[in-house]
């Protein structure tokens, strides 16, 4: 396998020009080099594809089997680089046809993915987002560090140092059980909720959570005999039987309107849940993210209920 710490990739760009201008001398005039530089890089690339790559002829070269096969692989990956580049500096998104991936692991994620949507749709019909909604996302530091992941938003902040984050809005617990239940009226203290069986999302930390408004609850010590993976699942579970189950506040109408659950008056003292928006430093200067960071916190603004809203960055 080809080591590409090996490959000088300020290269690729001298194989493009020859390829195109069918000639060392034009190539040279277009990359502002002098011949003789064109010529020596050349060499470089056919020692490191093992190939001629282009065969003097009368007027120019031309291009071997190899050199036909880099270029219609380094054509389009150049463009996408030199695009990125030119977004670094402006932006302007009534134009653009830049992608971006957002992680959403809260549960109001798909919610937020609409109205971000309908706000692209808008102001810039070009660019496009492609969403997760995963409540456990996979290696999601990782993922933002190599550029995978352009933004995310969570309750877990994914490291330190190197990533920025905004408060979005401030969520919380609450303890749910079907209309009807007759925990709804006993239900007053902290003794007589931990009395109850609950249903969970599977944690996504071992060992004390880093969260303060999720680590009152954590120790409580609930009886949780079902964990499942998405929280669209304890709405069902509890609206069909007599578990119990922990929803965010800002979930609360929902679960009420759709699925007739009702709130647990018991619980721990109430410590709000930061859900945030986080990025890596090396986005920070980009227009383009920061538009794309100031479209999320709209759309979020859209989704969330009035009172949990904190002030716009």
């Amino acid at each position: 396998m080809l080591n590409l710490r090996a490959v000088d990739l300020n290269l690729l760009p001298v194989l493009e020009a020859i390829y195109e201008e069918r000639s060392l001398s034009r190539a040279a005039v277009r990359l502002a080099m002098t011949q003789s530089a064109v010529s020596h890089a050349l060499s470089r690339l056919r020692l490191v594809f093992r190939d001629e790559l282009f065969i003097r002829q009368p007027r120019g070269v031309a291009p071997t089997a190899a050199a036909d096969a880099l270029y219609a692989r380094l054509r389009g990956a150049l463009a996408s680089v030199r695009d990125s580049i030119a977004e670094t500096r402006s932006f302007e998104p009534a134009s653009s046809d830049r992608k971006f991936f957002v992680s959403i692991s809260h549960p109001l994620g798909p919610m937020i993915a609409l109205k971000l949507r309908e706000r692209l749709g808008r102001v810039a019909p070009g660019v496009d987002v492609i969403f997760s909604t995963r409540s456990r996302p996979i290696e999601l530091e990782r993922a933002m560090r190599e550029g995978r992941i352009d933004a995310a938003v969570d309750w877990l902040m994914p490291g330190h140092g190197q990533f920025r984050e905004f408060t979005l809005f401030e969520d919380g617990l609450a303890a749910v059980a079907r209309s009807g239940h007759p925990a709804i009226r006993t239900t007053r203290s902290i003794g007589d909720l931990t009395k109850g069986a609950f249903v969970s999302l599977r944690p996504r930390v071992e060992g004390e959570h880093p969260v303060a408004g999720m680590r009152e609850w954590q120790r409580l010590k609930l009886r949780v005999v079902l964990e499942v993976s998405e929280i669209l699942e304890i709405f069902m579970v509890v609206s069909q039987s007599d578990l119990f189950g922990l929803i965010p506040l800002s979930m609360s109408r929902f679960a009420r309107e759709v699925f007739g659950l009702r709130q647990l008056q018991a619980g721990p003292r109430r410590v709000p849940i930061p859900i945030k928006l986080v990025w890596t430093s090396t986005r920070e200067p980009e227009p383009a993210h920061a538009f794309l960071r100031k479209q999320i916190q709209l759309a979020a603004t859209d989704v969330v209920p009035r009172d949990r809203r904190l002030q716009s960055f």
